[in-house]
Parts: structure tokens; C-alpha cells; sequence
């Protein structure tokens, strides 16, 4: 999906311009590891690239990667697992600010922030509080995940040929 599209920020739509071919090499190879390790028996579903997601009245987000709940007694927000935000030049403001708290005040359990400008992961964990940075990974340090087992990529992997 490398064409413009509208996210709703309360109530405000905020629109994005079309990502460039590096970004979209990037969610596209990070679909592909993440479906990798995802295990067909496991309580979680990958939804495609920007899914939209109504996550209340005034707010529809697409985030790049998306990892949902399965559970039937969860719903709306309560379903999300995981979320990864592909970061590119001049478009990140929204990421790593607004829609990092929006995330932290749905109680998103866990947030990848991939910033191929710097060849890093940060991994953001819910804590009391909201978000907890629990690490940021870059170089031989792999990216991991307690529920996608053998997931296990290092940033050189992750990062190739961009």
C-alpha cells in the first residue's frame, strides 16, 4: 500500500502521505518475519499491513504492523497485542508522539517503534503507568517476542539492502 491515507486523531483526520519503497520493504519484510513465528495454534491473529482499526468514536489508527488478541471475551481496544510503527523522514512527529500516548492510554501491551534512520527497534512495554521503554535494539541485538517463538532477528536482518 504505497498511497496516501487518513488516520483519525480526535476526531481530526490526519492524513499521510505515501510512504517511499524503503519504508514499505520494511513492513513487508516485517510481516513476513513476524508471520514466520506466529504459531497457527496461538491466541493471536496478524492483521495485514495498516489495518484500520476503530478504536473508538474519534479514532481510527493504521498502524504498519498490527497483532491481535484472539480471545471472544476481549473487544475493541482489549484485543491489541502489539503494534509496530514504521518510522520514515518527515512523517514520525505522529508516531512517536501522539499516537505513542494515544497507544500507551489504550493499554496497548506492547509497541515497536523501527527507525531505519538509525537502524534500531525501540521496544515499548506497558507498565503502571503507561509505557515503559523496556529496550532499544540495534545492531547484533536481536528483536524477540515472548509469544513468537523462535522470533530471534538482528537489526542487520531486519535493516538489509534499505
Amino acid at each position: 500500500m504505497s498511497e496516501t491515507y487518513e488516520e483519525v486523531i480526535h476526531g481530526e483526520p490526519a492524513y499521510r502521505r505515501a510512504p517511499p519503497a524503503a519504508h514499505e520493504i520494511l513492513v513487508n519484510r516485517l510481516h513476513a518475519l513476524v508471520a514466520r513465528h506466529l504459531p497457527a495454534a496461538a491466541p493471536l491473529q496478524q492483521l495485514p499491513p495498516r489495518a484500520s482499526l476503530q478504536l473508538a468514536d474519534d479514532c481510527i489508527l493504521r498502524p504498519d504492523l498490527t497483532i491481535i488478541r484472539t480471545d471472544p471475551a476481549l473487544a475493541g481496544p482489549a484485543q491489541l497485542y502489539l503494534v509496530a510503527e514504521v518510522l520514515f523522514p518527515g512523517d514520525h512527529h505522529l508516531d512517536t508522539v501522539i499516537k505513542k500516548q494515544l497507544w500507551s492510554e489504550l493499554r496497548l501491551p506492547r509497541l515497536w517503534m523501527v527507525d531505519p534512520r538509525y537502524l534500531n527497534v525501540e521496544v515499548y512495554g506497558l507498565g503502571e503507568y503507561g509505557f515503559t521503554l523496556t529496550d532499544i535494539l540495534a545492531h547484533h541485538h536481536p528483536l524477540t517476542d515472548p509469544h513468537l517463538p523462535g522470533l530471534d532477528c538482528s537489526m542487520e536482518e531486519l535493516f538489509a539492502k534499505l
